[in-house]
């Protein structure tokens, strides 16, 4: 219904219904019009006549406003004209100054019952805090309405008394007639209006309770069940496992005397070495290569013959190798960075970006926001900020706004004005929300409207008041300008809210959105430069934002870490240099460092990331900001693991053999398990490829081409210049200058000087580490702290919450830093929340009408209905108030009650409400009954309708006047700026609407978690009215499009982890043919993993598509960690614990110093980055995943092995080498 102030509804039922006079009953108290007061309320004349009986028009005229009154009234048709009008000529006549009505106790308090729960839904506050002034009972209630009011407020004319009892001589009766409570069935209140309703009582069981997390409480102690069921696993399988290994001990004690009794007959008379080659041979492992599996057989014999090839031809490799990925990089001038959020994090054909289509072209797009945020400073962070409506404040407000007003933007040489893009859904004027507004956004206005009372006082009447109505024609909501308050208290409010609603456009790249981007560039520019110091100097906090902001910030991001990204990977040049050489020596080190070997490994790296990048750019895909800062060094990490590795290999072979025979044994010790690695690498990064999330998906695809990339040069121009720097180094030329050749010092032949003799770090592992780890408490130890390490990671794992903080993002000098804390910190509503109709039905066949609205008449369980019932529960469903209905809107703006609202002229067309034009001239200050529009009646009357809903053609033919109709005092139901957009009425004519829409607000959501949840909450909402009104309805936000890939993180980031997990297994088994050798790459790989996200959990790491990127990475690299160990492992001789010392000795050096070391450099640069983004996600994820990986490679790993890794092969001849021999070799 139109919201009448309470006088005036008064008035209407004296006069109106006859009151009953003093002299006697049926007379009555006063009649006719007699005069004004000097701010034009009418008056009326003070005759004690008896009611009369009103002619046809005039009582079709009552009936349509109050259709129960249907006898004599003390009424004339001027009288009610006027009350329409509210407006009428000053006569100079005796007026009536005040009246006394009398009414009891008893149905004073039940009136006040009744109405006291009555709510406005569009703000969701009681109708009495304004109507009554938020009174306790019916004696304030009434004595408020009572009030005479004072010139240019509103309220009534005259003063009236309310006394319960009249005067005996008077023969008049009290009013005590029958009140009913507004939850009565036969009133027909909607759920939004009256919380009592019958139409609140849902039929379905209440909303569950958030469901907390299972726990189980021992004694004061309390924790989650699944802490406690893996506690109990943990426990149950450790007593298992010392069980199991004291058992063994005890059986092994029992065998070992005959055993080393064998030993002893075995040991006498142990020959030394006698040879310099035996010697040698005793630093070297020894490998036993019948144990290679067929598969890797075929690898190392592949790799021995090709080894020769290259050493004869490095020329040829090197420029065949480096040609082919130069030939990819000719792509490069096709390459292009994707920066737009939506093409990046939004999955195509995902159902949010279907929705936003379908909302964007059938309705309209969401508007862009420009917003400033001016709050008072807390004397100390512990205070309470002070409140911010102040009359300098508000001033300070309006000078804010002139430069805003007042801001150009050039525009391919046109100059743009926030007039030219902003939202005006009323006419001329922007719908900005802002405080002034109340004052018609003119500083003049200030004064003479009352400064900041006339605030307060619009806070209580923004919807009822016309003094209260912004510029353009709508109420504003408080809570949209106001900010750092509680409940209703506006008066508290700390901070100023100012937003400009901007037109957008479905087509990014049109004009009006670039329009508007280059005044949201020129915004932000004033807000920095002029705004920021006027606000300071107030001593209060600017904070401000624009649509375009995240997108400028997130480009600038991209630059802002460049240096920390070089030095990190000059620091691992630097260190590759050093672990490549040998130990450095005064005389020899010019020779024997590895510099020019070692650039040439990471420009081979780069290499292939350009070739990655020019392949895909050649297809049109275009690169992403990931790509760019973490492929490079992700690639870089992965091979310099592979060149540490082949130049260590080739150092440790014998060195009185040819060089090329050296580079064929080393290849063949190594290439197996380089492949290996590198295979399951590129197999991990490619499963990211079927990530349906765009950003992973290219970063995958990217990285497992580049990965690829780089480990073919690796194996073919690294080999190369293996070959070259080995020849430079034996003809001694000096590193980096290979021109230049030293003179050998005669009789003394320093060839393979430093290259025969054990490294520091090599007799560590086999000297030190692999002993510690042999001893039997100490294996004990390992297994329980890694299995216990694994368990504490599942338990961590489940905090892990998915989302993305905006501030990590960006940069932390960044602006939005700021506005992104005030957001949570000020504002007291969420993003508005459209629930979205698709194909309605208003055919008066259908019962879809009443299956939406909320008013009388409509269906408990309709949408509408659930939804003002579902804002009962904020908590669990995140929606703030009932939704703003064009349909109950319209369906009250067509019916009879509203008379001054759905009106015809007597040709048929529209006639509007008597204050807008034509009926009243805009130059007219004050508009009453004008000759245009004397003979305008309403639509319809009740006998026209059918249960008051519209028939098909009256729904068809109204709709458009509705939805074009201005709201104003006389009719507010006007649908035009509200419900413009509300509505698409292409193809309407048919009985169906394509699309419509219900607005209302999610509750403020402050973290990530509150995003995902009012997401997951809407949807279900959605789902279950759906499924009850059998319509297609749907949840829209603005924000959904980008979480929606929250919803489902977990599914994603384990099914794909598994398959990189599944695929990295079935590479190992096919080249190792070896499941148990396989199983037990999976096992630490997936402990590795699991103790990873654990970490996260430690540094509150989300889960959103950067972790889910660093965890398939993370597989990737942990392979590193355990193939080359468990290789090592399965090709040397011996029992467990012999075997695992050699691969320690072996490989272990070259894992801790070219795979743990060289990472650890680099990470370690990355904390030092501006960017909070590669601090969280990259630094810590990183270090994490190296540390774990080197204790999981070089301490569990080679323990386990040395209990359960696999047994040798046994074949025959076994101790004979399988070594092809040089001359066997082409």
């Amino acid at each position: 219904m139109t919201k009448i102030v309470p006088w005036l509804l008064l008035l209407i039922l004296f006069i109106l219904s006859g009151v009953e006079a003093k002299e006697s009953a049926g007379y009555c108290a006063m009649y006719d019009i007699c005069g004004a007061r000097s701010d034009g309320k009418v008056l009326n004349c003070p005759l004690n006549i008896p009611a009369v009986k009103p002619d046809d028009l005039l009582s079709s005229k009552i009936q349509s406003l109050c259709p129960t009154i249907i006898g004599n009234v003390c009424c004339t048709e001027k009288q009610f004209d006027t009350l329409r009008s509210q407006v009428q000529q000053i006569k100079n006549n005796s007026t009536v100054d005040g009246i006394e009505y009398y009414i009891t106790d008893a149905f004073g308090a039940g009136l006040y019952e009744s109405c006291k729960d009555v709510k406005f839904g569009s703000s969701n506050s009681r109708a009495l805090d304004f109507l009554g002034a938020g009174a306790k009972n019916f004696k304030e209630w009434f004595a408020f309405i009572g009030q005479k009011a004072a010139n240019n407020l509103p309220g009534s004319p005259y003063g009236i008394k309310f006394s319960p009892v009249p005067p005996v001589s008077s023969g008049m009766r009290a009013m005590n007639v029958s009140a009913y409570s507004c939850g009565d069935d036969t009133l027909g209140c909607s759920c939004g209006d009256c919380p009592s309703a019958s139409s609140c009582s849902s039929t379905s069981a209440p909303p569950a309770q958030k469901s907390g997390s299972c726990s189980i409480k021992i004694g004061s102690l309390e924790a989650k069940c699944v802490d406690f069921v893996l506690a109990i696993l943990y426990i149950v399988l450790v007593s298992l496992f010392l069980g199991g290994g004291l058992l063994h001990r005890i059986k092994g004690k029992k065998k070992r005397p005959l055993t080393e009794a064998n030993g002893d007959r075995n040991s006498v008379n142990p020959q030394k070495p006698d040879t310099i080659h035996a010697q040698m041979l005793q630093t070297t492992p020894q490998r036993n290569w019948a144990h290679l599996s067929t598969v890797q057989g075929y690898m190392a014999n592949f790799y021995s013959k090709y080894g020769i090839w290259v050493a004869r031809h490095p020329a040829l490799v090197l420029c065949l190798s480096v040609s082919v990925v130069l030939l990819l990089c000719v792509g490069l001038v096709r390459f292009k960075v994707e920066t737009r959020p939506d093409k990046l994090w939004v999955v195509p054909g995902s159902r949010a970006a279907e929705e936003k289509l379908f909302f964007d072209t059938h309705l309209a797009p969401f508007y862009r926001i420009e917003q400033l945020i001016i709050a008072t400073v807390p004397r100390s962070p512990h205070e309470k900020a002070p409140g911010i409506l102040t009359d300098d404040n508000i001033k300070l407000l309006f000078d804010i706004q002139k430069k805003v007003d007042g801001l150009r933007a050039n525009h391919s040489g046109s100059m743009v004005s926030l007039t030219d893009i902003c939202m005006k859904p009323l006419g001329e004027d922007c719908a900005t929300q802002s405080l002034l507004q109340y004052f018609k956004m003119k500083q003049e206005n200030y004064d003479d409207f009352g400064g900041v009372d006339h605030v307060k006082y619009c806070f209580e009447h923004f919807t009822s008041t016309e003094s209260c109505l912004s510029a353009f024609k709508g109420p504003l909501d408080p809570t949209t300008a106001l900010g750092g308050f509680s409940g209703n208290s506006f008066s508290e409010a700390s901070a100023f809210i100012v937003t400009y609603p901007v037109d957008n456009a479905v087509d990014n790249e049109g004009n009006k959105t670039a329009k508007a981007v280059a005044w949201e560039k020129a915004f932000i520019q004033l807000a920095k430069d002029e705004l920021l110091p006027m606000v300071k100097s107030k001593s209060l906090s600017l904070s401000f934002s624009s649509e375009s902001s995240i997108e400028e910030e997130l480009k600038r991001e991209s630059t802002a870490d460049v240096i920390t990204i070089a030095i990190s990977y000059l620091v691992m040049f630097a260190y590759i240099s050093l672990t490549l050489g040998d130990s450095p020596r005064l005389n020899s080190f010019y020779i024997t460092s590895k510099v020019l070997l070692g650039l040439s490994g990471v420009l081979l790296v780069m290499l292939s990331v350009l070739g990655s990048v020019g392949f895909f750019s050649a297809i049109g895909m275009k690169s992403t900001l990931i790509i760019m800062e973490v492929i490079p060094f992700l690639v870089l990490a992965v091979g310099v693991d592979n060149m540490c590795i082949l130049v260590h290999a080739v150092k440790r072979q014998e060195q009185e053999l040819p060089l090329e025979r050296r580079i064929s044994d080393a290849l063949m010790e190594v290439g197996p398990s380089i492949t290996l690695a590198s295979l399951a690498e590129i197999l991990a990064f490619a499963v990211g490829a079927f990530i349906k999330m765009p950003a992973v998906r290219v970063f995958s695809m990217f990285a497992a081409l580049a990965v690829l990339l780089d480990f073919i040069l690796q194996v073919t121009a690294f080999v190369a210049l293996i070959v070259f720097d080995f020849k430079r180094t034996e003809d001694k030329r000096v590193d980096c200058f290979p021109c230049i050749k030293t003179p050998r010092s005669p009789g003394n032949d320093d060839k393979g000087v430093g290259q025969n003799k054990a490294g520091l770090l090599t007799r560590y592992m086999k000297e030190v580490h692999a002993p510690v780890l042999n001893n039997w408490a100490v294996k004990i130890l390992v297994i329980a702290f890694f299995f216990g390490l694994a368990m504490v990671g599942i338990a961590l794992s489940t905090r892990i919450e998915p989302g993305l903080e905006q501030q990590i993002v960006l940069p932390q000098d960044s602006y939005l830093q700021g506005y992104f804390n005030n957001i949570s910190t000020y504002l007291r509503i969420g993003p508005p929340l459209y629930f979205v109709l698709k194909d309605y039905n208003y055919s008066s066949e259908s019962r879809q009408t009443n299956q939406l609205c909320s008013i009388n008449k409509c269906d408990s369980n309709s949408l509408l209905n659930e939804i003002a019932r579902a804002s009962l529960t904020p908590e669990l469903s995140y929606i703030a108030k009932p939704a703003a209905s064009w349909l109950d809107d319209f369906l009250v703006w067509l019916s009879p009650e509203a008379f001054g609202c759905c009106r015809k002229f007597t040709n048929g067309t529209f006639c509007p409400p008597d204050d807008q034009p034509p009926c009243c001239p805009p130059d007219q200050g004050s508009c009453g009954l004008s000759e245009v529009c004397k003979d305008c009646t309403t639509c319809f009357r009740h006998a026209d309708l059918s249960s008051d809903r519209p028939s098909t053609i009256q729904f068809k033919e109204k709709l458009p006047w509705f939805l074009n109709a201005l709201p104003s005092a006389d009719c507010a139901k006007g649908g035009h700026g509200a419900y413009s957009s509300s509505v698409d009425l292409q193809g309407y004519e048919n009985g169906i609407i394509q699309a419509s829409s219900f607005r209302t607000y999610h509750t403020p959501l402050n973290k990530q978690a509150d995003f995902v949840n009012s997401m997951r909450a809407a949807q279900e909402f959605s789902s279950k009215v759906s499924r009850s009104l059998k319509m297609e309805i749907y949840p829209y936000s603005v924000f959904y499009m980008f979480f929606e890939q929250y919803l489902d993180i977990w599914k994603t980031a384990l099914i794909n982890l598994s398959i990189a997990i599944a695929a990295v297994f079935a590479v190992c088994l096919i080249i190792t043919c070896s499941f148990w050798s396989s199983a037990i790459i999976l096992l630490v790989i997936a402990m590795i993993i699991i103790d990873l996200l654990g970490v996260m959990a430690i540094f509150h790491i989300q889960l959103n598509a950067l972790s889910v990127v660093n965890l398939i990475m993370s597989v990737g690299i942990a392979v590193e960690f355990c193939v080359h160990i468990t290789h090592a492992f399965s090709i040397s001789s011996g029992d467990r614990n012999q075997r695992m010392k050699e691969a320690l000795g072996g490989m272990g050096a070259s894992v801790f110093s070219g795979i743990t070391l060289t990472k650890l450099v680099g990470v370690i640069v990355l904390g030092f980055s501006r960017s909070e983004v590669f601090v969280v996600y990259y630094f810590k994820m990183y270090l994490a995943l190296v540390l774990l990986g080197f204790l999981h490679g070089l301490v569990f790993l080679p323990v386990f092995l040395s209990m359960f890794g696999p047994a040798p092969r046994h074949v025959e001849g076994e101790r004979q080498d399988r070594r092809p021999s040089v001359s066997s070799l082409p």
